[in-house]
């Protein structure tokens, strides 16, 4: 017993040793609450409480997998065997196939996966004769999700006032029906989605007493992993079956509490003490993972928001560099910074591999550029739970329809777009098509266009969805011989009926794909200035085609390589750690999102995402701002985070340009309380797709001379180091601290003369 206590910290073994009553045990990051866990577990082990009377409940089956090894080396293999270990809809699952007959279900049911789920949704709204334009079943799925976790059954939705008006002002008054449907349809087919596990597990236990006190008495100990992500469903379970002995331990770090939107409640952390007045809180507060400077910039950045639980986290490790403060000019020259600064510390005394760097940002859409920067530097890299930014399914049916553009017989790309946005096209009738082709050693395309010659044989409506098609695609063909390539896009976005797709409401998937549709455009955009400034006037749509496909040949490279840096979302990077971590894009209505500022409760849980990037950071963690980013297809001026302003100014190391910028004077930020239904359904909106705009002409440069200093809106500061040429050929080769030596053609370049 000693020998195993002796591993632990005072706090750590403190927090282990308690196993009389409810227990809070506050982590602090990297302060070791899984070691925590795992001991408390063996030490009840080892004190004699049998292996079925534990349950530990965990958010995903890793973490319960890695606890469980941990205690097979602590204890008997035996007994770790036998615990009741896994996560909240695994363990809930076991309980409600033992116990369906009581809720009407076979023991046998089948559990619905969100494609499952999703595919019920669409044939119910088909069968509705609803408009799955209006009726998306993404949305939907999304909606009465949200509902269960909130414990909101179909009868209690249609009984809600303030939900089915929500509905009717959205002009969705429908879903109460479709729900209801949706629930007596699984139950039909002896089926539950992921939902119904807590949700009817809930009902399980208020419904039969009898039951509820069979788990009371067989769970004497329940130990909860990451409590701060819990919901109402999950919060609730935990709470009747502890109710009676309480010797309930839940772990967690309310300063990590980002999942709001997937319904988690810091309530569920912050309240507990109201659940259980004789609650014990243990602290841990010792950071095992980052250095002190870094574990003090996180501290000063967190000790901004009210609704906490005092701690003071604290390093014992070396001092640390100070956290590395980076701007830019512009988001592309941001890119290139994090490119070079990764190179920089690669050659530095840190001799460090590229695993050990990652790259964390606010939005998937971001990891375009950084993406770009790093090829260019042969910097190799990975997209951690993500798609590489062409990869993304709204970016390659985008691609798909440029592809069919450029050779209407791309028959992989054809086959990917015909019949999206749905139009009517199924796969019946595409696969007459394959086989008129395939018979007639055709291509598709050709058949589309000859459809008697070739005997497809199809009824009169059909026929005329695939010439209304054809006609389409026909007509982007003429106008790409017109149009700017990014112009051809956004019009083949708005035509298509993409953007009527993707701009039905503003979940969190919408905006996601929606931001990713303007950074496509933004790519073209750049990618046609910079061929003009080097010196190529006419940019086609397929010079940037040939431009693609040579990158995503490379992303789709199949040779399994693990030394590479990591890009991903904050979100995703949570309970990771890396040696180097960079934040990037820290500016406001990026990072805090503009979707959060009016809120102060949305801001604080901003906030605490960004303490979350910062405290993945083992050695090194630098933070970047842009002045100007390309959003909403435009270059807008950036102001820096107010978040950065939060950090204790002696933690960061800021270089002067830096030092000189307006967040390090006093700021008034507009802070207006709001409250926002997890069930009020966003007003659709669909915001105009247009190329990007063109930067109004610079100053005159015509007095331009070797020597010079001038800022060029993408590449930054830079010194001519040549002129040559005349009249509109002009040319001037310029050296950019970030970009090496550019030759750009004046009479596109954007340069202005620093006085």
């Amino acid at each position: 017993m000693e020998e195993l206590l002796s591993q632990l910290n005072d706090s750590q073994r403190e927090a282990v040793l308690y196993i009389d009553g409810p227990e809070l045990v506050i982590a602090g990051a990297g302060s070791g609450k899984t070691r925590v866990l795992t001991y408390k577990i063996a030490y009840l082990l080892q004190k004699g409480v049998a292996p079925f009377h534990i349950l530990a409940l965990t958010f995903t089956n890793k973490a319960a997998r890695e606890m469980k090894e941990r205690i097979v080396t602590l204890t008997e293999p035996s007994k770790a065997r036998r615990l009741w270990m896994g996560t909240f809809h695994s363990i809930f699952s076991r309980i409600l196939r033992t116990e369906a007959e009581r809720i009407g279900y076979s023991s046998n049911f089948t559990i619905y996966d969100s494609a499952d789920s999703k595919s019920l949704l669409k044939s119910i709204i088909k069968e509705m004769k609803l408009d799955d334009k209006v009726y998306r079943p993404g949305m939907i799925q999304s909606r009465i999700s949200n509902a269960k976790n909130a414990l909101v059954t179909w009868r209690m939705y249609e009984q809600n006032r303030e939900l089915i008006q929500g509905d009717i002002n959205a002009k969705v008054p429908m879903i109460r029906d479709i729900y209801r449907l949706y629930q007596s349809r699984c139950f039909q087919a002896g089926a539950m989605d992921f939902d119904d596990l807590l949700l009817q597990t809930n009902i399980l236990f208020r419904d039969h007493p009898d039951v509820l006190e069979k788990y009371r008495s067989h769970f004497q100990y329940i130990l909860v992993d990451e409590y701060q992500d819990t919901n109402s469903a999950q919060h609730l379970i935990v709470q009747r079956l502890a109710e009676e002995h309480r010797r309930v331990c839940v772990v967690g770090d309310d300063a990590q509490s980002i999942y709001s939107f997937r319904g988690a409640n810091i309530d569920n952390v912050l309240q507990l003490k109201n659940i259980y007045p004789d609650l014990r809180v243990f602290k841990l507060e010792q950071n095992y993972r980052s250095t002190q400077n870094i574990v003090d910039a996180a501290n000063s950045l967190i000790r901004k928001n009210k609704e906490q639980i005092p701690k003071t986290v604290y390093s014992e490790k070396e001092k640390g560099n100070k956290v590395f403060l980076a701007s830019s000019y512009s988001d592309y020259e941001e890119a290139y910074i994090v490119a070079s600064k990764i190179d920089e510390l690669r050659m530095g005394e840190g001799h460090y591999s590229f695993a050990d760097f990652a790259v964390l940002y606010r939005t998937n859409a971001q990891s375009r550029i950084l993406e770009e920067a790093l090829r260019k530097r042969n910097i190799p890299y990975k997209i951690y739970g993500g798609l590489s930014f062409y990869q993304r399914k709204e970016i390659k049916d985008i691609i798909a329809y440029l592809r069919l553009i450029i050779n209407p017989h791309d028959e992989e790309a054809l086959k990917r777009i015909i019949n999206y946005p749905t139009r009517g096209i199924g796969d019946t009738t595409v696969g007459k098509l394959i086989t008129a082709a395939n018979e007639n050693t055709v291509s598709l395309w050709t058949v589309l266009e000859q459809p008697a010659t070739y005997s497809l044989q199809l009824n009169g409506g059909t026929l005329k969805k695939l010439t209304a098609f054809k006609e389409m695609i026909e007509e982007f063909v003429g106008q790409n011989k017109e149009l700017q390539a990014d112009e051809i896009t956004s019009v083949v976005i708005k035509r298509s009926g993409i953007a009527s797709e993707l701009f039905q409401d503003r979940s969190v998937e919408s905006i996601s794909r929606q931001e990713n549709i303007e950074e496509l455009l933004k790519g073209i955009s750049e990618y046609i200035d910079i061929r003009r400034e080097e010196g190529m006037e006419q940019v086609t749509l397929a010079d940037f085609l040939s431009e693609v496909s040579l990158l995503t040949d490379q992303d789709n490279n199949k040779e399994e390589n693990t030394n590479k840096v990591t890009l991903m979302t904050i979100h995703a990077a949570k309970g990771l750690e890396f040696k180097n971590v960079f934040v990037v894009g820290l500016e406001e209505d990026l990072f805090p999102s503009l979707m959060s500022k009016d809120n102060p409760r949305a801001i604080e849980e901003e906030r605490r995402l960004f303490y979350v990037a910062i405290t993945r950071a083992e050695e090194n963690c630098i933070l970047t701002y842009a002045k100007s980013r390309f959003r909403n297809g435009k270059s807008n001026l950036c102001s820096p985070s107010r978040f950065l302003k939060d950090i204790d100014a002696k933690y960061l190391h800021a270089p002067g340009e830096v030092a000189q910028d307006s967040f390090f004077t006093e700021r008034e930020q507009t802070r207006q309380p709001a409250f926002t239904s997890p069930f009020q359904q966003p007003k659709a909106v669909e915001p105009p797709i247009t190329p990007p705009e063109q930067t109004a002409p610079p100053a005159d440069i015509s007095g331009l001379k070797v020597g010079m200093k001038v800022r060029h809106d993408r590449f930054g500061i830079g010194e001519i180091t040549a002129i040559e040429g005349n009249a509109g050929n002009t040319k001037a080769t310029v050296h950019f601290s970030n970009f090496g030596q550019k030759q750009l053609l004046l009479k596109f370049a954007r340069l202005t003369i620093i006085k």
